[in-house]
Parts: structure tokens; C-alpha cells; sequence
């Protein structure tokens, strides 16, 4: 990686820019997200394209993309220069239907959870949390009636 000092940011000046700690840094370095020099000295230095890489990590994140996803998607891009915008929308076209089954099933949940009344709740026979006796063991792991499973009748008794 070659870049003349005034295209490179301190690892100071990447946090303030990008709103990463310096250690969340350092450890997307260690996972290969994101590369640096080092100065005579052993201080690192990252080029200006590392902010885009970090936000790409931070958007990612937030819409529930594992560290593993992401580190696969960001090995698709050059790692020594900001993407082209075809790289890029490759790349976004490649989670689309990842992404349309994950708001498919965050409206469903909250769908669910409208019905909710809190815990303690008078609402047993349709609380998609209550498993009384762990009764939803036997279909996987998980939230099994939040995740769509059908719960079984609950008498009609305090519990």
C-alpha cells in the first residue's frame, strides 16, 4: 500500500471521522476489514478509503449482517482503494433478497408482538414468548412461536 502522507489518517482521525473506537478498529485490522501502514515509529496509518470501508461495516451491522457477511462481502471489494460504484452495487444487489426476507420477517415479528401485553401477562394463549414446561424444545432453537411455530392450547388457568 503506497499513499503519500496526506491521503493517510492517524488512527485518532479515523475514529473522530468514523465514529469506531480506536480498539473496534484495531480489531477490524486484525479480521483483514481493513488494512494500514506503519510509520518508522509503528504507528498505524490508514488511507482516506478506510472511512468507507468503516461505514460500509457500521451500515452492514446495523441491518443485522454477521462479521462473517461482511468480511465476505468486503473480499469481493480491492482491499487497497475505494470500490467503483458497479463494485458497489454488485455488492448491494447481492444481499437484496437476504434483506427483503429480514424486513419480511422484522414486520412479522412486530406484527406478533403488537398483541403483547407485557409479562404477567393475561394474554397466554396467543404470547408468542410463553413455553411453559420448555414445550418448544422438541422444534429447535430459538424463540419457536415468535419464529412462526404454532404453540400448543393453553388451558384456561392462571400460570
Amino acid at each position: 500500500m503506497t499513499a503519500d502522507r496526506g491521503d493517510l489518517l492517524t488512527i485518532g482521525e479515523v475514529a473522530t471521522r468514523s465514529g469506531h473506537a480506536p480498539s473496534a478498529i484495531r480489531f477490524y485490522e486484525a479480521e483483514g476489514l481493513v488494512h494500514s501502514m506503519r510509520t518508522p515509529g509503528g504507528h498505524r496509518m490508514f488511507p482516506r478509503y478506510v472511512l468507507r470501508r468503516l461505514a460500509f461495516i457500521s451500515s452492514a451491522q446495523r441491518v443485522g449482517l454477521s462479521l462473517q457477511e461482511i468480511a465476505d462481502a468486503l473480499a469481493m471489494l480491492p482491499p487497497d482503494r475505494a470500490p467503483t460504484k458497479a463494485a458497489w452495487s454488485r455488492l448491494s444487489t447481492s444481499w437484496q433478497r437476504r434483506l427483503d426476507d429480514q424486513i419480511v420477517e422484522l414486520e412479522r415479528l412486530r406484527d406478533a408482538l403488537t398483541t403483547c401485553i407485557g409479562c404477567g401477562c393475561l394474554s397466554l394463549r396467543t404470547c408468542g414468548l410463553f413455553n411453559p414446561g420448555d414445550e418448544a424444545a422438541h422444534a429447535g432453537a430459538g424463540p419457536r412461536y415468535l419464529l412462526g411455530d404454532d404453540p400448543p392450547d393453553v388451558p384456561d388457568q392462571d400460570v
